[in-house]
């Protein structure tokens, strides 16, 4: 089971950090990605790691601004998120998936719940 958290308003210019929680399970070998999605668009990869090398992908409207990174010792997923802008604003989902790659396309097994994301002064 993934847990979100750490989403919530904010005004654009401010940051977040956004953590997933794996219940009961290790993060060894999986590959972990962060994904939002805007009612009417479809779901969009913002950032993800591999599970094999650590090697990482960001979407180009995030490069700079959003840094992935995990803890396994904690079974826990991070998106650091700087420099919010009012289109940062959408439901943001964790997802993992065993011995994956870097890319945000392949199909990911286990979903969060999401956590919603508003920039707005």
């Amino acid at each position: 089971q993934l847990v979100e958290s750490g989403g919530g308003l904010v005004q654009p210019g401010g940051s977040l950090r956004l953590s997933c929680a794996a219940s009961g399970s290790t993060l060894d070998y999986y590959a972990v990605g962060w994904f939002r999605q805007v009612p009417g668009k479809e779901r969009e990869g913002v950032s993800c790691e591999s599970g094999t090398d650590g090697s990482t992908y960001y979407a180009d409207s995030v490069k700079g601004r959003f840094t992935i990174s995990r803890d396994n010792a904690k079974y826990t997923v991070y998106l650091q998120m700087n420099s919010l802008k009012p289109e940062d604003t959408a439901v943001y989902y964790c997802a993992f998936l065993k011995y994956g790659s870097r890319s945000c396309a392949q199909p990911y097994e286990d979903w969060g719940q999401g956590t919603q994301v508003t920039v707005s002064s």
